[in-house]
């Protein structure tokens, strides 16, 4: 059975909206557009590769592959646009070649080679491709195909990388619909620059317990009463 492992950057307060340029997503009126690359560093690059070594397909949001769309094909056709950055050549030539699956309502606007569009129910149609065979499913920004995903508990693992900042409004990861469900953490390191790397997979139900406050019969209130008394 295939997952879908969602890989985002989002700041402490979740947002993750339009991290990789100023104008990648200034949708709403965001005025941060490209907040996480003051941050971007050695472990953090070594941690994305990791992901991308690994075979996959990309699950994506109509907004974000229309921004992949117009940038790495370009890079695959001409690797001089990057200057022998052969970390950056890669994940393009990899982009390119994998089956990009698209949530969208136009399907006859797909020109990216290998582009495939979701049915009308993208969740319907995600879970369909979670029982079948091939690689996993990578989600790359695409926060409005994520709230779908979200809503729906298909998402099976998160690699997350947090950033120092609080940027107050903005898309953010989990918004109301999301699932109520528990996860555990696979992977924990602070990068140089305070990059917080967090792996989660999905560990069943939320479990609820009790510190047995309600089984005092004075309650909390008693207690703090009798240690008034004590002092």
């Amino acid at each position: 059975m295939r997952k879908v492992i969602s890989q985002t950057f989002m700041s402490l307060d979740g947002v993750m909206q339009s991290p990789g340029a100023p104008k990648e997503d200034p949708s709403g009126g965001f005025e941060y557009g490209g907040w996480h690359a003051a941050y971007h560093d050695d472990d953090v690059l070594a941690t994305i590769g990791e992901t991308f070594k690994a075979p996959f397909d990309l699950l994506l949001g109509r907004k974000t592959y229309d921004i992949f769309a117009a940038h790495w094909p370009r890079i695959a056709a001409d690797p001089s646009l990057v200057n022998g950055d052969e970390f950056t050549l890669g994940i393009a030539k990899k982009f390119d070649q994998i089956t990009k699956y698209v949530a969208t309502h136009s399907p006859a606007t797909l020109e990216w080679k290998n582009s495939q569009a979701l049915s009308n129910d993208v969740a319907a149609a995600v879970r369909q491709l979670k029982q079948g065979s091939g690689p996993n499913l990578l989600t790359q920004g695409s926060s409005d195909l994520l709230q779908t995903l979200m809503a729906n508990d298909l998402v099976d693992e998160l690699r997350l990388f947090i950033y120092p900042i609080v940027l107050g409004r903005g898309k953010r990861l989990f918004d109301r619909g999301t699932f109520s469900g528990a996860f555990k953490v696979t992977k924990s390191e602070t990068s140089p620059t305070g990059v917080l790397i967090a792996h989660y997979a999905r560990d069943g139900e939320i479990k609820t317990a009790s510190f047995g406050l309600e089984d005092r019969k004075d309650g909390p209130k008693g207690d703090e009463t009798r240690h008034r008394q004590r002092a």
